[in-house]
């Protein structure tokens, strides 16, 4: 197999070529049971996070920082989920699977950009939970609506330059060999297999965005939690322990699916890969956690329940 350099006509014939996933074709007998289930599923994420941004927007008792970033973290959501579930819909009622080159490219760039998004606004979600139980007086102060906006834009925003860089770097590889990936939608380790020459360069860059983007903000929310539980065990109150947890356990339900699933897809050595977890992985990530996250924020939050069942009354 040969260099980037030493294959350029390749580069220029794959440009064009078609992309083939074979998402779940190798269980045609469940393809109608799996598009019924992934329907459902699609929906109630639609259903679940369009209600919270309605909620969050028209409740009074619902205008702070901590359910603006829900807000936010409901509308990305809706965005996260529909660049794959979609495609992966009409795959599995279609007998043409192919995705065209460029298609498969933008579609791995906006998954990263949002996927690099959600964690930046965790780690936000986090920083205001730690600023209104660790420093309670200066909530207000620190938490004003200018920051909350700044922080919001810079979650949206940030991974956009990262992520250009990184999807040209990886659909810049020669791709001279079978064009069928082995998944339901353009993630790196199913396309990077695909790739023939030198990846080491690629894999390497992969592993430094993923530090950045996922590690970092992943400690920087496990340092919040440190100080908040240390804050928290020093309530001389159980109901203040209580009432001041619970504020924040939903948080900490959402961290623990959503950064659980990513930190082990691409953080884990490449030898350890196989289509099968990749692929149960990736429904973890993309489907089954933004499905559960709405349930998780309203079911365990008495606020949010209480304004949904007001504006499920009028």
């Amino acid at each position: 197999m040969g260099s980037r350099g030493q294959n350029p006509p390749q580069w220029n014939q794959t440009t064009l070529v078609d992309f083939i996933l074979l998402g779940f074709s190798d269980i045609p007998d469940l393809q109608g049971f799996l598009f019924g289930v992934f329907l459902i599923m699609y929906t109630i994420i639609l259903m679940g996070n369009s209600l919270i941004i309605i909620i969050t927007k028209m409740d009074p008792s619902l205008q702070t920082p901590m359910y603006f970033f829900l807000g936010n973290f409901s509308s990305l959501e809706i965005c996260y989920v529909s660049v794959t579930v979609p495609r992966l819909l009409i795959d599995l009622c279609s007998q043409n699977r192919n995705i065209p080159f460029l298609a498969c490219a933008a579609q791995m760039y906006f998954f990263l950009v949002f996927g690099a998004t959600e964690c930046l606004l965790l780690t936000s979600m986090a920083y205001d939970r730690y600023v209104a139980i660790c420093n309670p007086l200066l909530y207000p102060l620190l938490m004003n609506s200018r920051l909350c906006v700044q922080l919001a834009a810079g979650c949206w925003v940030s991974g956009v330059p990262v992520h250009i860089v990184l999807t040209y770097q990886i659909f810049s590889l020669p791709f001279c060999g079978s064009n069928q990936l082995n998944h339901f939608f353009c993630d790196i380790p199913p396309v990077l297999k695909l790739a023939c020459g030198d990846t080491l360069l690629t894999e390497t860059l992969v592993y430094v965005v993923a530090v950045l983007v996922v590690t970092v903000p992943f400690m920087l929310i496990l340092g919040s939690y440190v100080r908040i539980i240390e804050t928290i065990l020093k309530l001389s109150s159980a109901t203040g322990q209580a009432k001041a947890f619970s504020t924040c356990s939903s948080h900490l339900m959402v961290v623990a699916l959503f950064f659980g699933s990513g930190l082990i897809t691409y953080l884990r050595p490449k030898s350890s890969h196989s289509i099968g977890m990749d692929k149960f992985l990736s429904l973890f990530y993309t489907i089954v956690t933004p499905m559960f996250n709405p349930m998780i924020y309203c079911l365990r939050n008495k606020e949010v329940m209480v304004a949904l069942r007001k504006f499920l009354l009028k």
